[in-house]
């Protein structure tokens, strides 16, 4: 979909992180309750709809997992020219094939098959080369209101929430430039 959008809209996409749960340790938690009882209500059902109707699969995660060390490995391969690629590859084993982002096996494999190198980019974020910065956008997300994931941010004014059809996109587009905000 961001793909499409950036093809058809000639849209700039770019990446940046926040923690839903900041408060979650480094091994993950379990699932809450709230989250166990959407699924059992049909949200998967639904995302898996949304995932599909774009060819792609969608798994759904079994535990919260931490994410400071993948959104740290994502400024390591943006710095190297790869972060879309890099987060799209770990969106891939993290939701398509149930990888834990918080594990350096599942980061070092997207790092391989983005073409990074995963010692560098495992050295560098151990460091802690990487962690005021996303610190620094993780807390920029929370003064603009992000409250939820995904959060899309158009023209650093509109928000569009959580899991959408392309079409939510494309009239969130569409109003914003015929009241000439775009």
């Amino acid at each position: 979909m961001v793909e499409r959008l950036k093809e058809e809209y000639n849209a700039d996409v770019e990446w940046r992180p926040f923690y839903l749960r900041p408060d979650t340790p480094p091994e993950g938690a379990p699932l809450p309750e709230y989250i166990l009882r959407a699924r059992a209500n049909g949200s998967d059902e639904r995302l898996k709809q949304i995932a599909g109707s774009y060819g792609m699969e969608f798994v759904s995660t079994q535990r919260m997992y931490n994410t400071r060390l993948a959104h740290e490995a994502t400024e390591f391969a943006r710095e190297q020219g790869k972060g879309n690629e890099f987060h799209r590859i770990v969106f891939r084993k993290v939701y398509a094939e149930d990888g834990d982002p918080s594990a350096w096996e599942v980061l070092r494999a997207c790092a391989e098959e983005a073409g990074l190198d995963a010692d560098a980019m495992q050295r560098e974020v151990e460091s802690g080369k990487f962690t005021e910065l996303v610190a620094a956008q993780v807390q920029d997300a929370y003064q603009i209101g992000v409250q939820g994931v995904p959060t899309y941010v158009i023209n650093d004014r509109y928000a569009v929430v959580g899991a959408q059809p392309y079409e939510a996109f494309t009239r969130m587009i569409q109003r914003l430039k015929s009241d000439g905000s775009l």
